[in-house]
């Protein structure tokens, strides 16, 4: 619901999940078994416009993109690092629960050319997923370590790191002064500007009323986007 609040009637979503690995993602380990099992859907992918990998670590983003090319596939890690960066004139934190992940996500940054824009990765202690199954204490938690990177490390904005902290992303955003990176949305916009050129064209050839669901590339025809 979050993403497609964030996108434009033309463009529609489907959602599709992996057949293996954790429900949440919280370690290493787990990130490669979903980076696996992510490219494994690369067949299925084919056919949308668009794809958006929506799990914070971006798994098996890079390697779907080469099987999929030209067909655009974005992380909300990377396209939440890259706007974060943007707003923050490269001084950015990331916020998430899930402290064995630090190093992936740092790895992240350094990989997307940012590794020096990322100034901090704020985690709490204990269990990620004890945490997570309440979610008022998740937000609170959350809202402790956005303070704590901005006091501590001077980020001037701060990533809420995961796919499944999108409502507490949301929720938080008001409380602060500095920018709040909420992942999906952001991927979601990253996502309609480079589909929106393909659209408008599409747009200008079908004339008004055109209710297609694919974009004019090989393949496709109409004036609709499919996600």
């Amino acid at each position: 619901e979050i993403a497609r609040a964030a996108a434009p009637p033309w463009l529609t979503f489907e959602g599709m999940t992996v057949d293996e690995g954790a429900s949440v993602i919280t370690e290493p380990t787990a990130l490669a078994i979903a980076a696996a099992a992510v490219v494994k859907l690369a067949h299925k992918l084919a056919e949308f416009d668009a794809v958006i990998v929506s799990a914070f670590g971006d798994p098996g983003r890079e390697q779907l993109a080469r099987i999929l090319s030209p067909v655009p596939v974005i992380g909300i890690g990377e396209a939440s690092m890259a706007e974060a960066a943007k707003l923050s004139n490269n001084c950015f934190a990331v916020a998430t629960t899930t402290p064995d992940l630090r190093a992936s996500i740092q790895d992240m940054a350094a990989a997307n050319g940012l590794g020096t824009a990322l100034v901090g990765v704020r985690t709490p202690d204990g269990d990620a997923a004890t945490l997570m199954s309440d979610a008022r204490k998740t937000e609170e938690a959350l809202a402790a370590l956005i303070q704590l990177a901005v006091d501590a490390d001077g980020a001037r904005a701060v990533i809420i790191g995961g796919g499944p902290l999108a409502l507490a992303a949301r929720a938080l955003a008001p409380r602060f002064r500095c920018p709040i990176v909420e992942p999906i949305p952001v991927a979601v916009a990253r996502t309609v500007a480079l589909l929106q050129p393909a659209h408008s064209l599409a747009q200008s050839h079908a004339g008004p009323g055109s209710t297609s669901d694919n974009l004019n590339r090989p393949g496709h025809g109409g004036a609709g986007g499919r996600l």
